[in-house]
């Protein structure tokens, strides 16, 4: 069993259209998704709890007599947090301190009110207040995310978030002790065992149990994402993320096994995952190769890994650092590691993506679970315009506006003026009306 990511240089004729066609990816859904999910939605908003309860018993089969009986307990978080062995509990303690630590700061620099007065006692600024109340959806099935837990509630909860509503699903009713410890950690209010579609549109609609929210967070699979999708614009939703990814430029003075172990890293997830190499050195691309051939054998996912780096891996010789920076922006990856001797060089040139690593001991793996900043990030080149989960998302900003007499003096002839400009004339009179006093 080989994985062979396909070799390419920025030297070769055919260069861009090829590195275009590895990097093809399109988040539209099957018709078989969206017609399944088009009925889940709607018959949740028509039927509330029957449904919710209909649709998790047929897909995860709970066997729960009611929507109540999807409800975990606090008392039950917490003893699952108790419960954990004594390293695993300290471990998952440090990283919820780590990313709570990260996101005060991220709150004090971004997140709070101002406001100022001008010469003429004209009060402008903005007031910057929590949502009242989020929906964070954490995967459950095939593996357990206490990380993204974390990741989704912490942020929440520093925003000032009064209530915090997580769905997870459990199939045959099987609890993951860790994800259950970490809702309680992370301050989440109340866990209920629904996962999918009819998760989303319970949290987006509300039912006579799951309360109704106002944005929902965090990854899932084809039918969550489409479902996030549908019902953005009745609630918020942070992103529709696509297959992980990463990307490491490299100048060769990293081991190759531990570039090769980082690329793994992103391809054990799914076989739609991307790990790309770039690198000037043509002599340290085969070391990394032949790092792949050797360590894939160690891999329980080497499966998976496999068709990841075949399917969609590339290992890029490029002329430069420079030119690898400039590859790499437009990429603009969800993970960005810059294995280089000094990383700082190279930092400035790069514009878009969703984490930046730097230096050769910074695994992109620290950053999944315990370095401090959000792991839900921009996937599919969004990094161009999108920014990583935080406090911020959380959050709306409103105007504060306080005009004084002499500044809607000063104002309103402005005002006037441009509305006038613009045919509007009610806009000018009031604020011509504040002028005759």
């Amino acid at each position: 069993m080989l994985a062979r990511p396909l070799r390419l240089s920025t030297a070769d004729a055919g260069f861009d259209e090829a590195l275009r066609m590895r990097l093809q990816w399109s988040a539209e859904t099957d018709a078989g998704v969206e017609d399944a999910v088009t009925t889940i939605l709607a018959d949740v908003q028509r039927r509330g709890d029957a449904a919710v309860l209909e649709y998790t018993n047929r897909f995860d089969a709970t066997g729960a007599a009611s929507v109540q009986e999807l409800q975990l307990p606090a008392a039950e978080l917490e003893a699952a947090f108790r419960s954990l062995p004594a390293r695993q509990r300290s471990a998952l303690e440090q990283a919820a301190a780590r990313v709570r630590s990260y996101h005060e700061a991220q709150k004090k620099a971004s997140g709070e009110s101002w406001s100022y007065r001008d010469a003429d006692g004209t009060l402008l600024g903005q007031k910057v207040t929590p949502v009242d109340r989020v929906g964070i959806y954490v995967p459950g099935g095939k593996a357990a995310y206490p990380s993204s837990v974390l990741m989704n509630a912490i942020p929440a909860q520093v925003a000032g978030v009064p209530e915090i509503i997580m769905v997870v699903p459990t199939p045959r009713g099987e609890k993951n002790a860790l994800v259950l410890a970490a809702a309680h950690l992370a301050g989440v209010t109340r866990v209920f065992r629904i996962g999918g579609a009819q998760a989303i549109a319970a949290l987006a609609f509300g039912t006579a149990t799951v309360p109704r929210v106002d944005k929902v967070t965090g990854p899932g699979n084809a039918y969550v994402a489409s479902a996030k999708r549908r019902v953005f614009g009745i609630v918020g939703i942070d992103m529709i993320a696509g297959p992980s990814e990463i990307l490491v430029l490299a100048d060769g003075s990293t081991p190759a096994d531990w570039v090769a172990m980082d690329l793994f890293s992103q391809a054990e997830h799914d076989e739609l995952a991307q790990g790309i190499l770039l690198s000037p050195d043509a002599a340290y691309i085969d070391e990394v190769q032949a790092a792949i051939d050797r360590l894939l054998p160690e891999m329980p996912r080497a499966e998976i890994i496999v068709k990841s780096l075949s399917g969609r891996g590339a290992l890029i010789h490029t002329r430069s650092m420079e030119e690898a920076c400039e590859i790499s922006n437009r990429i603009a990856p969800e993970h960005l590691e810059v294995a280089s001797r000094d990383p700082h060089r190279w930092e400035p040139l790069l514009r878009h993506a969703g984490a930046i690593f730097l230096g050769a001991f910074t695994s992109e793996s620290l950053g999944d679970y315990c370095a401090g900043p959000n792991h839900v990030l921009p996937t599919s080149t969004t990094a161009r315009f999108s920014s990583p989960l935080g406090v911020y998302d959380f959050q709306k900003r409103s105007s504060l506006i306080e005009v004084s007499e002499a500044g809607a003096h000063k104002l309103g002839e402005i005002a006037a003026e441009l509305a006038y400009g613009e045919g509007l004339q009610a806009h000018a009179r009031a604020a011509e009306m504040r002028l005759k006093r």
